[in-house]
């Protein structure tokens, strides 16, 4: 592959992350090439910068305020200086607005995705923050994206997330959470109505998840699911 040809695949890359079309692999992969590769953020700083405008005619809104609560947990679970991939999630936000009307514009329609608006969010902490998990749901997709911001099972447990409808009587299990920090979990149909209202928990359990379909072991986090 030549020079020309490399340089057109990462405008492409760029692109395609500065449009958050990568999903959770492709965008840790690629922010691991921005920490050592300055052209490659000039080409994401120029989509940016392209992108900006089209959202000039959104009129400002206030923000609710679970949103200031995510914010907070991604931008202060420690007091390290923000690296690359947390100056991205503050520039990224600036365009959001810009997002839909940009993927509709640059892709062909066959190939535009669905976009990914949540409407429910949870934030999953444990009392001494040691484990904060944060879980948004979008209703016109049908995924609980789960984030995990700090945190990991005890050696030779998993983390297993539960759902306790308002008014049930047990939790029911919506799948151990895998080693990657972001997961999108499919909800079945016959639970998209206990979501609203309900409490997400965490708890750790044998490899494998719980073999009685009921927590086993001890619960170490707890979030109540509300409406941004």
């Amino acid at each position: 592959m030549t020079q020309a040809d490399d340089h057109n695949d990462d405008v492409t890359l760029a692109g395609e992350y500065a449009l958050h079309l990568m999903d959770a692999a492709q965008r840790r992969a690629f922010e691991a090439r921005l920490d050592a590769e300055p052209a490659l953020r000039r080409l994401v700083v120029e989509w940016d910068e392209q992108l900006v405008p089209l959202a000039d005619n959104f009129a400002e809104q206030t923000p609710p305020k679970a949103v200031k609560a995510r914010i907070d947990a991604v931008l202060f679970p420690t007091a390290q200086k923000p690296s690359w991939s947390l100056w991205r999630i503050l520039t990224g936000s600036a365009v959001a607005a810009a997002l839909a009307v940009a993927v509709l514009v640059t892709l062909p329609l066959d190939r535009a995705p669905t976009p990914f608006a949540p409407s429910l969010v949870a934030q999953i902490a444990a009392e001494d923050q040691s484990l904060v998990v944060l879980a948004s749901y979008a209703p016109d997709t049908g995924i609980l994206r789960v984030d995990r911001q700090a945190g990991a099972a005890p050696s030779g447990r998993v983390l297993e997330l539960w759902l306790i409808a308002e008014g049930a009587a047990a939790p029911v299990s919506l799948g151990v959470l895998p080693a990657d920090a972001v997961t999108d979990i499919t909800l079945p149909a016959d639970l998209i109505p206990a979501i609203a209202g309900g409490t997400l928990a965490i708890s750790e359990e044998p490899v494998g998840g719980s073999p009685t379909g009921t927590p086993t072991g001890a619960v170490l986090a707890v979030g109540a699911v509300t409406t941004i």
